[in-house]
């Protein structure tokens, strides 16, 4: 390189150099401490000793929470992942219509996903509460009994979900504005051979957003893999509610580092997601081909 060349990329480094320090101090360097806590008996005030692979063979042998958390974690991102992205790309259809008003709707949706936090969850405590809540209120003018939500394991997972329909406005944002993006001569085209509204919907809408439900799809596992504050603030002192059915897998990862401190024990764990995790997206990259259109 000359001189000039030189220059520029030097300036180029300084101004990509915080994201380079912070990737190596918040992501690499702690994924490799992670990854050596993960074969010693690390709780946090002792040294590390190197115990090879006892933590994961306590985990699949000795802690049956373990098998009860990863069982509530895939049957939720089993549940969650498909429901909200139907929802997403149900609410961006109807809303992409040119009508009067129609940007207010729009908002309307979208305000739930900008609410995050602590506050939403005691929102949503109130609105389950089994005697008093208005969603069971309300099912009780149609005669139905509501159930105990957040109190009967059989209805915890199905509650957290239908909190998390709730907020499916920023998927449902996403999906408009590829949807506006759809050239309008393919629907004038299907309209003139006789295509009704749902073969529009299927030959034309679904393929050419494809890109977006598949990028949707990753992002959503992955997220609700690590589904924790939910269960972490909606059960009483972080314990997984009633008979463990909101002991999700990182909420027993984070009773295990910081309440009986079992760090390594808890750094094992995090290898093991992290493990499932790029195994089901390696899984959905090799099928994307088969359905996905570009």
């Amino acid at each position: 390189m000359n001189k000039r060349q030189k220059k520029e990329a030097l300036w180029g480094l300084l101004f990509v150099s915080p994201f380079i320090i912070g990737f190596l101090a918040f992501m690499l360097l702690p994924m490799a401490f992670s990854f050596i806590g993960s074969f010693t008996n690390y709780n946090i005030t002792s040294r590390m000793d190197f115990i090879g692979f006892e933590n994961f063979t306590r985990m699949f042998t000795n802690d049956q929470l373990f098998l009860t958390s990863l069982y509530n974690t895939v049957f939720y991102v089993v549940l969650n992942v498909p429901l909200t992205t139907a929802g997403g790309v149900f609410l961006a259809v109807l809303l992409n219509r040119k009508i009067r008003g129609i940007s207010i709707f729009r908002t309307i949706f979208y305000l739930p996903a900008i609410l995050s936090g602590v506050a939403v969850y005691v929102l949503w405590m109130q609105l389950l509460s089994p005697s008093s809540g208005l969603i069971n209120t309300v099912l009780s003018w149609v005669g139905i009994a509501g159930p105990s939500w957040l109190f009967d394991p059989n209805w915890t997972k199905p509650a957290l979900i239908l909190m998390r329909l709730w907020s499916v406005g920023g998927a449902m944002l996403l999906y408009l504005a590829t949807l506006q993006n759809v050239p309008i001569q393919l629907y004038e085209s299907a309209e003139v051979d006789g295509a009704g509204p749902f073969k529009k919907l299927r030959h034309i809408t679904l393929p050419l957003i494809t890109p977006i439900i598949f990028y949707d799809v990753i992002t959503s596992t992955i997220g609700a893999f690590q589904i924790f504050q939910e269960a972490y603030v909606m059960t009483e002192n972080g314990t997984g509610g009633p008979a463990n059915s909101l002991l999700f897998y990182n909420l027993h990862m984070w009773n295990k580092a910081f309440v009986a401190f079992d760090m390594g024990y808890a750094m094992a764990m995090s290898l093991v997601l992290f493990a499932i995790v790029i195994v089901l997206t390696f899984i959905n990259l090799k099928l994307a081909p088969r359905w996905v259109h570009y």
